[in-house]
């Protein structure tokens, strides 16, 4: 299963963003697609967060709007929303320990943990630091 990193959610949402064409592209695919994908907890409160702060965007996106798009995104047959599990903790453990992650890299080692937890494969990000955490990443901003 594919799993979307708040990076791809916040350029497919903002149409001032440079990538926006290729991460819509990205989330239509998915969302249009058969395949079962996925977005973690932690991704969607994080792009709200991003795409509503005044020190981000100006102006940022109002909330209603975001949640328009959570809306549309949430109607996609195929999405499971992931979080936390049973197993959560031991998860987590592991990547801590595996990737060394202290600080700000605790947020990206939960997201990895609740990947993991729910079968994801691949994440979509644009965020590089993903690959420490022993889940494939593939950036759909990329061309070549």
């Amino acid at each position: 299963m594919v799993a979307v990193d708040t990076n791809i959610l916040v350029y497919a949402h903002r149409k001032d963003s440079p990538w926006n064409k290729p991460a819509a592209a990205a989330l239509i695919e998915l969302a249009e697609g058969r395949q079962p994908w996925a977005i973690p907890w932690p991704c969607i409160h994080e792009f709200f967060s991003i795409a509503t702060h005044p020190r981000i965007y100006v102006p940022p996106t109002p909330g209603h709007l975001v949640l328009s798009d959570l809306d549309t995104w949430f109607q996609s047959p195929t999405l499971q929303i992931i979080g936390e599990s049973g197993n959560y903790w031991e998860i987590l453990k592991q990547v801590l320990k595996t990737s060394a992650a202290v600080g700000p890299m605790v947020h990206d080692a939960r997201i990895a943990a609740i990947c993991r937890a729910h079968g994801v494969t691949t994440l979509l990000t644009a965020d590089r630091d993903f690959s420490r955490f022993d889940l494939a990443v593939r950036n759909p901003l990329k061309t070549s």
